[in-house]
C-alpha cells in the first residue's frame, strides 16, 4: 500500500478529473440558461434552442462529468491501496482516457452545432447526427479499457497476495466497474446496431420499444455507477477523516455485491407506462428494484454506526451526543455528509418513481427531474466535491489550506440552499402536473401555467445560486491544483474496527456474482425482448432491430 499515489498514476487520475470539471463548468452554463428560459425570463439569442441546452446539460453533467471523475478517482484509489500501477494498467488507463476524450469532443461538437438535440436519453424517433452516436460509442469503449486496466491491477495484486482479501476500496472500485461494463452492454448494442445504421440512412426504421428497453437496461444502473464511488467515500474515506474506524468490512463488501445483483435487471420500472411490455415482467422488475433498498439501508446503518462509535470513543454521552463530536468545520467531512443527508429524501423519491400507482402520478413531470437533482446533482456531486478537496492537492503535491476549507464550507452551503429552491420547486410543481421537459414558452397557454409561475421563479433563483456555487468550486479546484502551498495532503483510507468480523473471501468470487447477475438479467429480459422482436411493427427487417 502506497501512502502517496505514484506521480505517474496520479497524472492519469488528475487528467480525468480536469476534464470532469471542464464538463461541469460548460454543463452548468447550459443549466443556468435553461432555468431562465423555462421560467420565461430569458429569450435565447443566435438561434440557440431550449432542447439544445437541455441536451448539453444532461450529457455534460450526467455522463461526462460523472464518468471522468469516477474513473480518475478509482484509478487513484487502486494505486493508493494496491501499489503503483503495472505497465499494462497504466497504458490501458491512458488509452481509455484519450478514447473517451475524443468521443466526448465529437458528441459535444454535434450538440453545439444543433445536430444532436435528442436529450441525454436520445429516444427514437428523435435522430441525431451519426457522429454523435459514434462519439458516445468511443466514450463507452474508452471506459471499458479503463475498467480492464483496473481489473489487471487488481488481479496482479491478488496473485501476489494469495488467500488475502483485496483492500476494501480496491474491491469497491472493481465492483463499480463490473457494474458499469455489464450495464453499458445495453447502450452499446442499441447504438451500434440500431442508431448508427439508422442515422446513416442504411435502414429506414428501428424498433423503438427495443431501443428504449436497451437504453433503460443501462439507464438505471447508471444511477448506481454514480452512487457507488460516493459510497466508497462514505464507507472508507469518511471514517479516517473523523478519526473513527470502518464499522464492518464484510458489510460494506456485501452491499456492493447486492448493488451489482439488483441494480441492473430493473430497467422496466422506467417504462411502467409504456405499452408493449407485459405487466407481469414490469412487476418482476419492480420487485427487483425494491431489493436495492436493502443494501442502501445496510449502508445507512453502517455509516451511522461508524459516526456513533467514533463519537462515543471521544467521550460523547446521551442518545445524540456523538453528533457534536463530528468535525463539522472540516469540508472533507461536511460536503459528503450533506450529500448523505440529502440522500434520505432522494431515496424516498426513488421509491415513489419505482412504484406502479405512485409512478403514474409523477410520470414525465418535473418531480422526476427534481429527484435526479437530489441524487446525482446533490448526493453524488457534493460527495465528489468533498473528495476533490483532498484528492486534488494530494495529486498535485499541495495542501488544503484553512482559507480553501472555509470557502469549501461556503460552497457546500450555497449548493444546498440552491438545490433546496430548485429541487424543492421541481418536486412540488411536478405533483401539480407540470411537464418534465417543456420550456415555459411552449406551455404558456396551459390553464395551470400562471399557478406554476412562482415555482418556475424559485427554480431560476435556485439555478442562479447553484451557478455561483459552481464558480466557487471551479476557483477552489484551480487554487488546489496550482496556487495552494506545496506540501503533502493526506489520502485518507480508514481502518476496519478491531471488533469487526473477519471478511469471508467468497465476496471476491467474481465468477459467482457475475454468474448470478447474468441469471437475473436473463430472467428479467429474455422473454420480453424476444416478444419485442417477434411482435415488431410491420415492415421491420432482419432481426427486427429496425
Amino acid at each position: 500500500m502506497n501512502e502517496i499515489v505514484n506521480k505517474k498514476d496520479g497524472k492519469i487520475a488528475l487528467t480525468h478529473i480536469a476534464v470532469a470539471f471542464i464538463a461541469l463548468f460548460l454543463g452548468a452554463i447550459a443549466g443556468l440558461l435553461q432555468t431562465f428560459v423555462r421560467s420565461g425570463q430569458l429569450e435565447l439569442p443566435a438561434g440557440i434552442g431550449y432542447y439544445q441546452l437541455l441536451t448539453a446539460h444532461g450529457v455534460l453533467l450526467g455522463l461526462v462529468f460523472t464518468t471522468f471523475f469516477i474513473i480518475g478517482f478509482l484509478y487513484s484509489a487502486i494505486s493508493r491501496t494496491t501499489g503503483t500501477l503495472t505497465s499494462i494498467s497504466n497504458k490501458l488507463g491512458w488509452a481509455g482516457f484519450w478514447l473517451m476524450t475524443v468521443g466526448t469532443t465529437i458528441a459535444t461538437v454535434m450538440i453545439l452545432l444543433n445536430k444532436a438535440t435528442v436529450l441525454y436519453t436520445f429516444y427514437a424517433p428523435l435522430k441525431a447526427s451519426p457522429w454523435f452516436y459514434i462519439g458516445l460509442t468511443f466514450v463507452v469503449v474508452g471506459s471499458w479499457l479503463s475498467g480492464w486496466g483496473m481489473f489487471h491491477q487488481y488481479t496482479t495484486w491478488k496473485k501476489q497476495n494469495k488467500g488475502k482479501a483485496a483492500p476494501l476500496i480496491s474491491f469497491m472500485a472493481v465492483a463499480t466497474m463490473i457494474l458499469w461494463i455489464i450495464a453499458t452492454i445495453g447502450v452499446a448494442v442499441t447504438v451500434l446496431f440500431q442508431f448508427i445504421p439508422w442515422s446513416f440512412g442504411w435502414v429506414d426504421k428501428i424498433n423503438i420499444l427495443l431501443s428504449r428497453t436497451l437504453f433503460w437496461y443501462f439507464g438505471h444502473p447508471l444511477v448506481y455507477f454514480w452512487l457507488l464511488p460516493a459510497y466508497m467515500c462514505w464507507y472508507v474515506i469518511i471514517p479516517k477523516i473523523i478519526d473513527g474506524k470502518i464499522f464492518s468490512d464484510a458489510l460494506a463488501r456485501l452491499s456492493f455485491v447486492l448493488f451489482i445483483l439488483f441494480s441492473i435487471p430493473v430497467g422496466f420500472h422506467h417504462q411502467i407506462l409504456e405499452s408493449g411490455i407485459d405487466p407481469v415482467w414490469k412487476f418482476i422488475q419492480v420487485v427487483l428494484t425494491f431489493m436495492v433498498i436493502i443494501p442502501s439501508l445496510m449502508t445507512a446503518f453502517s455509516l451511522f454506526a461508524t459516526f456513533e462509535l467514533s463519537g462515543r470513543a471521544k467521550g460523547a454521552t446521551g442518545l445524540f451526543g456523538w453528533v457534536k463530536k463530528l468535525p463539522w468545520g472540516d469540508v472533507r467531512f461536511f460536503a459528503p455528509f450533506m450529500g448523505m443527508l440529502i440522500f434520505i429524501p432522494a431515496g424516498a423519491g426513488g421509491i415513489i418513481n419505482a412504484s406502479n400507482q405512485l409512478n403514474q402520478v409523477v410520470h414525465n413531470t418535473l418531480f422526476i427531474t427534481g429527484h435526479f437533482h437530489l441524487t446525482v446533482a446533490t448526493s453524488v456531486a457534493l460527495t465528489f466535491f468533498g473528495i476533490s478537496y483532498w484528492l486534488i492537492p494530494h495529486l498535485t503535491g499541495r495542501v488544503l489550506t484553512s482559507t480553501m476549507n472555509k470557502l469549501g464550507i461556503v460552497q457546500t452551503i450555497f449548493w444546498t440552499i440552491g438545490m433546496f429552491f430548485m429541487s424543492g420547486a421541481m418536486h412540488t410543481v411536478g405533483l401539480f402536473g407540470a411537464p418534465r421537459r417543456t420550456a415555459f414558452s411552449t406551455y404558456g397557454d396551459h390553464p395551470d401555467a400562471i399557478a406554476w409561475m412562482p415555482y418556475q421563479t424559485a427554480m431560476a433563483v435556485g439555478g442562479a445560486i447553484l451557478f455561483v456555487a459552481i464558480l466557487l468550486m471551479i476557483y477552489i479546484v484551480i487554487n488546489l491544483a496550482y496556487w495552494a502551498p506545496k506540501g503533502q495532503e493526506e489520502y485518507p483510507i480508514g481502518e476496519v474496527s478491531d471488533e469487526a468480523e473477519v471478511t469471508p473471501l467468497i465476496f471476491e468470487n467474481w465468477k459467482l456474482w457475475i454468474g448470478i447477475c447474468a441469471v437475473l438479467i436473463l430472467l428479467a429480459y429474455t422473454v420480453p425482448v424476444i416478444d419485442m422482436i417477434q411482435n415488431a411493427p410491420p415492415g421491420s427487417k432482419g432481426f427486427k432491430l429496425w
